[in-house]
């Protein structure tokens, strides 16, 4: 049975009732998808702005597999590194960026790693990250989250995004760089690295397989009637006809 209000809740109280029924949906604690050195995280991260994961997985393995290690990357003509990476959208951008990092961090730390981030709190980690050109919030929580450190970072996805924009979670006009400080300030300071790495992995499995930016599939949504969006495509046209959701307008 739908709820009369989903806009009841408080923004907080509806992520807190969406992460309790996604995870029972899509079965909580979701086990990592690698354990990358910080590093290779950032790499790999770096590559897959705007690619689709199949793509950028393989320029990072064919950077991986063409040069001996990051500091030959560094050094290597930027034509060699924009061969290696040509799977990924914008080589020709992202191999000079990727070099200028590289060199950022050998000047910044005196070798080429990551390792201090380990003993840093988050916020000053991903600070330090986000000084970094080209790393953004985004980023910077994925290498934390993502990697061997295992930190209590959220990163945010397009899908995380829209699912959160959808369900009221987050204000439809705030974009996807600010809403990391939102809705990281919105998690229980008790949850660990793993429950805030499970609520981003459920909001982007909705997103991924129910919540598609295009025709999303309310009808077997979980966390519909939390979802003033979903209640408003649902909802009966003046002649009593639920009008089909593929019609309408994507609110995202």
């Amino acid at each position: 049975m739908l709820a009369p209000d989903p806009t009841a809740l408080s923004p907080q109280s509806r992520l807190l009732e969406a992460h309790r029924r996604l995870c029972e949906a899509y079965g909580c604690p979701i086990a990592y998808f690698h354990a990358l050195e910080p590093l290779d995280e950032l790499v790999s991260s770096l590559l897959s702005h705007r690619t689709r994961n199949a793509d950028s997985a393989r320029a990072f393995r064919q950077l991986r597999d063409g040069f001996p290690g990051w500091e030959a990357v560094r050094d290597a003509p930027v034509e060699a590194v924009q061969d290696a990476i040509a799977p990924c959208t914008w080589p020709e951008a992202k191999a000079p960026a990727l070099q200028r990092i590289l060199q950022l961090i050998t000047a910044r730390r005196g070798a080429l790693d990551l390792d201090h981030l380990a003993d840093m709190p988050v916020q000053q980690a991903r600070e330090w990250l986000e000084s970094l050109p080209g790393v953004g919030p985004k980023t910077s929580a994925a290498v934390l989250s993502f990697s061997m450190l295992r930190a209590r970072a959220l990163p945010v996805d397009s899908h995380h995004h829209r699912v959160a924009q959808r369900l009221g979670i987050i204000p439809g006009n705030l974009p996807v760089g600010p809403s990391h400080r939102v809705m990281e300030a919105m998690l229980p300071p008790e949850w660990d690295a793993q429950q805030v790495y499970d609520h981003h992995e459920v909001l982007m499995l909705h997103g991924q397989r129910v919540c598609h930016f295009r025709s999303p599939a309310c009808g077997r949504c979980v966390v519909l009637d939390l979802c003033p969006t979903g209640q408003a495509r649902m909802r009966p046209s003046r002649d009593g006809v639920t009008t089909p959701i593929d019609r309408q307008p994507n609110p995202a």
